[in-house]
């Protein structure tokens, strides 16, 4: 048999074995899945821990200082910011890895939603991190004369590390977006 029929044998015969594998590999995408059901539930989580610092604040609210109440607001902005922050990885990710959610035409469907790539997402998270941290920094601002000294310079240097992180990885995105 000439050279060019046993090659064109050997390519079919791989071509069978291509297409299951390849089924297999994409339908890999749904071991995503538990990974989004558990940030779910961490997400409730968040939500718990809210209703909880709500229910223990609010009959202290009246006798407490100014800065007392400022510290419970950061607290509670900090969770609404980490559950937003795992939102978006739900949505995101479970949109880009996993599979479409058809909600297209529901009227609550935030604009954002299938528009944010992976790029975007780590840009996101990233600022979600840095405001996270933030509001940590100034939580410990508010106490500065509690809180220990080398503690608050780590917390200084974590978030400057964030802010550089955060804008290394956009100024390569711009890079990277630029070479395309």
């Amino acid at each position: 048999m000439p050279i060019d029929k046993q090659i064109d044998v050997v390519e079919r015969k791989l071509k069978r074995l291509e297409s299951p594998l390849e089924r297999v590999i994409f339908g890999s995408r749904w071991l995503m899945a538990p990974f989004y059901l558990g940030l779910i539930g961490s997400l409730a989580v968040l939500m718990f821990k809210f209703l909880q610092e709500l229910i223990h604040f609010f009959p202290l609210a009246a006798s407490a200082q100014e800065s007392e109440v400022i510290l419970w607001v950061l607290s509670l902005i900090d969770l609404s910011l980490a559950g937003n922050l795992v939102l978006m990885v739900i949505f995101s990710g479970y949109e880009n890895f996993v599979s479409k959610i058809d909600i297209a035409s529901h009227e609550d469907r935030p604009d954002w939603m299938g528009t944010v790539d992976f790029s975007g997402l780590k840009l996101k998270l990233i600022a979600s991190i840095v405001a996270i941290s933030g509001i940590h920094l100034l939580k410990s601002f508010m106490a500065i004369d509690s809180i220990n000294k080398e503690n608050l310079m780590w917390l200084l240097i974590l978030h400057g590390t964030f802010v550089a992180s955060g804008v290394l990885l956009a100024v390569m995105d711009y890079v990277t977006e630029k070479s395309h």
